[in-house]
């Protein structure tokens, strides 16, 4: 591929899946003025989060497999499309009804782009460049995991909440004929798309999910909330039982054999759920609680979510040297002290260069856990099922960010509310101990993983001691 097309690509998979990235975290800082502005209650800000998140992981591997039969190209345009429509809906949303909708819809649309963007790059750079292009792609994706926050913040305090989703407008806008015209299109192994399975999957995640949210308004006891909860737990055993079965599964269960595998994604599991939960009220707890405006809020946020840059790099490097397992455990380890610090010291009268060291902390715990669990995973499996085990870890990711943060905030709901700063941070420090201690559970689960494999010891090799020159050995003499 030519220098020019390959920069080409590189550019504009890149900023699609930053623009994707960015919206994870972007509304974290304009929760309040969102709950404000349109009335929303702890249930409906959750889903103003969770319904892009739950959409964007039921469809992450079905977008793939879209892509790889009809073409990647025409789905990664279909997607962006659907992606700055949705945005433009969020925007005007007259209600937040509206705005669920419109993220839930935004989900779909970045559940084809950023799958389809990784591939279209990888299919495009020869195998020699494709290390260094994929790094890029992952650095800026990260980068704006990062920014999401204050980038949110900035937007909120100095426009509105509304310009965190008219941006991506002009952004898509621009990107499609581009891509249409820059990229070539490519296919990858047509397979048969496991509809039963994204159906089981998905209605097991949307039970359990409605129940936990709902359960902190209608209460545990409830006939809807007890209902939706053994509605879930059915389907996910129901679409464990389909995969066993079916010929081209989404989640090949042989994959649940391996140790390693297993053990990666647990500890995944409860490692993502901690992070997004937290941050889903690290930003409101700011600004509700210590009377930080939006802009703020995102800078404040910076020593806990800017050490990706600096830690998740050496941490991977030092993934085979020092062994994933122990980064893992370590770094969880770090991220629960974090929490659990911040949770225990939580209070309207806290000053924020209290919360520096706990940040940071649990900053460079969670950069250095990352890198080496989605290691840890796909080494457990063999080259062809690289693909398989990406997209399941990619999808458990997603998931574990709606768990994590309605688990959250049913701790929240038991224990406080808005009202005042005082019973915001009633709720908030509970919460945050929760996060700390599902952190540490994946620091437990990471005890499973698999050491390094060691090189087996071989003895030395001794001199032959010299012997007297000797004629050819006659044939058959031996």
């Amino acid at each position: 591929m030519p220098a020019r097309t390959s920069g080409w690509l590189l550019a504009l998979t890149a900023t699609a899946s930053l623009m994707v990235a960015l919206d994870a975290t972007v509304v974290a800082t304009a929760l309040p003025r969102i709950r404000l502005d349109l009335s929303a209650t702890m249930e409906q800000l959750e889903w103003t989060v969770n319904a892009y998140g739950l959409s964007f992981a039921a469809l992450l591997m079905t977008g793939a497999a879209l892509g790889d039969r009809f073409g990647r190209r025409r789905m990664l345009v279909s997607g962006l499309g659907l992606f700055t429509a949705a945005s433009a809906g969020c925007a005007l949303a007259p209600g937040i009804g509206w705005l669920i909708a419109a993220r839930a819809v935004q989900g779909c649309g970045a559940a084809l782009v950023m799958p389809l963007a990784m591939a279209l790059l990888s299919n495009g750079f020869p195998p020699e460049r494709r290390a260094g292009a994929l790094g890029v792609f992952a650095g800026l994706t990260g980068l704006a995991v990062v920014a999401g926050p204050v980038v949110g913040g900035i937007v909120t305090q100095g426009l509105a909440w509304q310009w965190i989703f008219w941006l991506n407008v002009p952004i898509g806008l621009a990107v499609i004929p581009l891509v249409l015209r820059r990229i070539p299109e490519s296919r990858g192994a047509t397979a048969s798309l496991d509809l039963g399975g994204v159906v089981l999957v998905t209605a097991g995640a949307l039970g359990l999910v409605w129940g936990l949210i709902r359960a902190n308004s209608a209460g545990w006891d409830a006939l809807e909330v007890d209902s939706a909860l053994l509605a879930g737990a059915a389907f996910l055993v129901g679409f464990i039982l389909w995969e066993l079965r079916v010929r081209h599964p989404m989640v090949p269960m042989r994959l649940l054999r391996s140790r390693g595998f297993s053990a990666a994604n647990a500890t995944a599991l409860f490692s993502y759920a901690s992070l997004y939960g937290s941050l889903f009220f690290m930003a409101q707890f700011l600004q509700t609680a210590l009377g930080d405006g939006p802009l703020a809020s995102g800078l404040h946020l910076v020593p806990w979510t800017a050490t990706v840059t600096v830690v998740a790099p050496v941490a991977g490097t030092l993934v085979n040297r020092v062994g994933a397992r122990t980064l893992t455990v370590i770094g969880l380890t770090m991220q629960a002290t974090g929490m659990l610090w911040i949770g225990l010291a939580a209070e309207p009268s806290l000053a924020f260069w209290q919360l520096i060291a706990p940040m940071v902390l649990a900053g460079a715990g969670i950069s250095m856990a990352m890198p080496a669990t989605q290691t840890s995973v796909i080494n457990a499996v063999g080259p062809q099922e690289i693909g398989k085990a990406s997209g399941v870890f990619n999808t458990l990711r997603q998931f574990a960010a709606v768990l994590g943060v309605a688990i959250l905030a049913a701790v929240f709901t038991a224990n406080g509310d808005y009202s005042t700063a005082e019973s915001f941070s009633d709720g908030f420090a509970p919460a945050i101990v929760t996060s700390g201690l599902l952190s540490l559970a994946g620091a437990l689960a990471a005890l499973l993983i698999p050491g390094p494999a060691r090189t087996p010891r071989t003895p030395p090799v001794l001199p032959v001691p010299a012997r007297p020159e000797a004629g050819p050995l006659v044939s058959g003499s031996q």
